[in-house]
């Protein structure tokens, strides 16, 4: 069954797929609890915390700069799929639109469903992070974290919050879900930061 729908990378690929890792063929969908459905019309992003509240609609949301991705994507139970295509709003030109206290090093994402993961501020204010609306040329499905998520291709895909309705600016690091149930604070793939080792 594994070889069905997962294979070990050739050496041509080992730059490219963590330690540990394996192809998934097709692009599979893992989520702890149900699957929240929020429609566009009804989405909305909230700024709380060391920041000027500010609350981002969707349409708000169109209105900034729009950009295709592609990017490797790594789940922590050990598969990874490649140059997954994205359109959406790079983090980098949503920071612009906030006021941000010095005072923040850290960042809490809140999610429809109750889910939070948390970042420190260097690890989600990074160019090549996203938010993404479109996958492969279509809307985001509920599924894979629609109508948006956060993507953050350079650490395990927990990290990249599905469904996403919040972001909060914080001094110090705060626990998300999985965080708190074990899961390692940052999460890098590359130094299989899978656990935590408290």
């Amino acid at each position: 069954m594994a070889g069905k729908f997962f294979h070990k990378p050739g050496p041509e690929l080992a730059h490219r797929v963590p330690p540990g890792q394996h192809l998934a063929q097709g692009f599979p969908v893992l989520t702890y609890g149900d699957t929240p459905v929020v429609d566009q019309a009804n989405w909305s992003l909230a700024v709380t915390g060391l920041a000027q509240p500010k609350t981002f609609t969707w349409a708000d949301m169109m209105a900034l700069p729009q950009a295709d991705f592609t990017a490797d994507f790594h789940c922590v139970t050990t598969w990874s799929k490649l140059d997954v295509t994205w359109q959406g709003i790079c983090v980098t030109d949503l920071m612009a639109q906030l006021k941000v206290d010095p005072a923040a090093a850290h960042v809490m994402l809140h999610c429809y469903g109750g889910y939070t993961t948390n970042l420190t501020l260097a690890d989600f204010a990074r160019p090549e992070n996203f938010l993404a609306h479109t996958l492969f040329g279509e809307p985001l499905p509920a599924e894979h974290g629609g109508p948006m998520r956060l993507v953050v291709p350079h650490l395990y895909a927990w990290k990249s919050a599905k469904w996403i309705n919040g972001i909060e600016f914080l001094a110090n690091s705060v626990a998300g879900f999985w965080e708190r149930n074990g899961y390692h604070q940052r999460g890098e793939p590359w130094a299989e930061e899978r656990y935590s080792d408290r």
